[in-house]
């Protein structure tokens, strides 16, 4: 089954359930991936379906920084638990001993050696770890690694 049908059936799921908060994140992500299939004129893989839990993630934890900041807690939790519901789509995340082999492996691969190759080993090590962890954290691995 399609990670897309998987979605579709969770919600139907939610909506049997009558779990509204879990409803409302699904119907949000279903609504994301058929905007861009509309964009595009594509019918989305798996892997684009992750992007765009990838890119909605990101929208939250940011949501949920800015709500901190501004000492709304109630907004943040709303926020969290979406990024929980989104969560569960993702695959299993790599581990920081993980990443770090593959960006080894990276830089010996291209023989980078300072901060003005740092470019060259994300855009290779980004493919590699897609969806399996989150791309900041890897950049702020790589830095150091580099620096």
């Amino acid at each position: 089954m399609s990670l897309k049908a998987q979605i579709s059936e969770d919600m139907k799921t939610a909506m049997r359930a009558k779990d509204s908060a879990r409803l409302g994140t699904i119907r949000l992500l279903l609504s994301a991936i058929k905007q861009r299939e509309v964009d595009e004129r594509i019918e989305l893989s798996d892997a684009d379906v992750i992007a765009v839990i990838e890119k909605m993630l990101k929208q939250r934890r940011d949501s949920i920084a800015a709500y901190d900041s501004a000492d709304r807690a109630d907004l943040a939790d709303i926020e969290k638990a979406e990024v929980v519901v989104l969560q569960a789509y993702m695959p299993a995340q790599l581990s920081d001993e993980a990443i770090n082999q593959i960006i080894n492996q990276v830089i010996a691969d291209t023989g980078a050696l300072g901060a003005k190759d740092m470019g060259k080993v994300v855009g290779l090590v980004k493919p590699l770890v897609a969806g399996m962890a989150d791309m900041g954290k890897v950049s702020g691995m790589i830095k150091a690694r580099l620096a």
